[in-house]
């Protein structure tokens, strides 16, 4: 074994000449020091001034709180950078190798956004350890114009993913997750109470949430990340054929291809709740998926504002009464600026009447994330819209019937 080092002192050797210490700390009037605050902040400072400063800072109280704020401002300056990879890299090398040798089972068009997403989603949770997934997470969500919440954790999130998307394994005849738990929770979750519909997210979640015997945890990511396997694939060895086939949700009910892109931006949504949960940046969908899932929710909108109407949420239609169906009607041009954006026409009156720019009667622009966080219920209505133009009860219904797209 090595002999431990002997300091200098007992070395015998000669002690290093006073020149070649490190030299002293230099001594700045307050005024100068004070000046210098903000280049330190900005590291942009000598070794010698930095020093200066720094010993002032523990002597000084109102020089120390100042350096905080300058220190804290030049923090806003550079935005936290993700250690992932760009989100549409993925899809552009998945198209340059597909463009070289076409595949025997391409995934359709409007399955690829949820591919994409779930697998972004397994990435960020690749390295998790037991303290991210029982890290505490809010779900967020409208109801009847009030903001809700629900608390849980990483691992109840991702049970609440692979509980949803069981409506659209049982819709394609594949295993329900729910099923998988016993024929007592299968029964309680099949159907809405006294409805006979089938039981819609909410309902779905909340019982897969009871059946479990101790919460959620990393055991729940496997099942997960099988079952959207198991969705992609057999969507794409159908040929993209069933894209019509219908998915209940409960209370309404989508077609295959719409479901898949519902599901698609609710992994985003929940995997940016994630993020938050454990503090980590996580970016938007690639700018073609993001516009898919603007364009659903575009289509969507008029059949909600209707029914908000009926239910006495939204102001009356300028006719007292929806218009008939073919029959010209008020419009909102819907701008979507960004990546992933575009321009809709939403009708007011009735979700059938044809939409003309002659009968525009406002005009609102948005970001496209921000749309979408307004969709998710993660941003109020009252605070959504940079640009708003026109009849002020139209822009107000448009707005909140894009917040009670949310849900649990």
């Amino acid at each position: 074994m090595p002999l431990p080092r002997v300091s200098v002192e007992d070395s015998g050797l000669p002690l290093p000449e006073p020149d070649e210490l490190p030299p002293p700390p230099l001594e700045l009037p307050h005024d100068v020091l004070k000046s210098l605050l903000g280049a330190w902040a900005l590291a942009a400072c000598s070794a010698a001034e930095t020093a200066a400063v720094e010993a002032h800072l523990g002597e000084c109280g109102p020089c120390a709180e100042e350096a905080l704020r300058l220190r804290g401002a030049v923090g806003l300056l550079h935005r936290p950078e993700s250690l992932d990879l760009d989100p549409g890299l993925r899809t552009r090398v998945l198209r340059s190798c597909l463009d070289r040798r076409p595949p025997l089972v391409p995934v359709p068009d409007w399955a690829a956004p949820y591919d994409a997403e779930t697998a972004r989603l397994d990435a960020l949770l690749q390295d998790f350890g037991d303290a991210e997934w029982h890290a505490p997470v809010r779900l967020r969500w409208f109801a009847r114009d009030a903001a809700t919440s629900r608390r849980t954790t990483v691992a109840g999130v991702i049970a609440h993913l692979l509980s949803v998307d069981g409506l659209v394994a049982a819709a394609l005849g594949l295993q329900d997750p729910l099923a998988e738990a016993g024929t007592a929770v299968d029964a309680a979750a099949g159907t809405a109470a006294g409805t006979g519909r089938p039981a819609g997210p909410a309902a779905r979640t909340e019982t897969f949430w009871r059946a479990s015997r101790f919460p959620p945890t990393r055991a729940v990511r496997a099942p997960w990340r099988e079952q959207s396997h198991h969705l992609v694939r057999t969507v794409s060895f159908t040929g993209g054929g069933t894209g019509e086939r219908p998915v209940p949700y409960g209370d309404f009910t989508l077609p295959l291809h719409d479901a898949m892109l519902d599901r698609a931006f609710e992994c985003w949504v929940h995997a940016e709740d994630i993020a938050e949960a454990v503090d980590y940046p996580y970016g938007p969908p690639a700018p073609r998926h993001l516009h898919a899932m603007i364009d659903l929710a575009a289509r969507t909108l008029p059949t909600v504002l209707a029914a908000r109407r009926r239910a006495g949420l939204a102001a009356p239609a300028a006719t007292r009464h929806l218009v008939t169906a073919g029959t010209p009607g008020r419009s909102l041009r819907l701008e979507i600026e960004g990546s992933g954006g575009g321009e809709w026409l939403i009708p007011l009156d009735s979700p059938a009447a044809p939409v003309s720019a002659d009968h525009e009667v406002a005009h609102v622009a948005l970001d496209g994330v921000e749309f979408c966080r307004l969709a998710a219920g993660h941003v109020s209505p009252t605070e959504a819209a940079a640009g708003q133009l026109g009849d002020r009860d139209a822009i107000r219904d448009v707005l909140f019937a894009a917040a009670s797209l949310s849900r649990m």
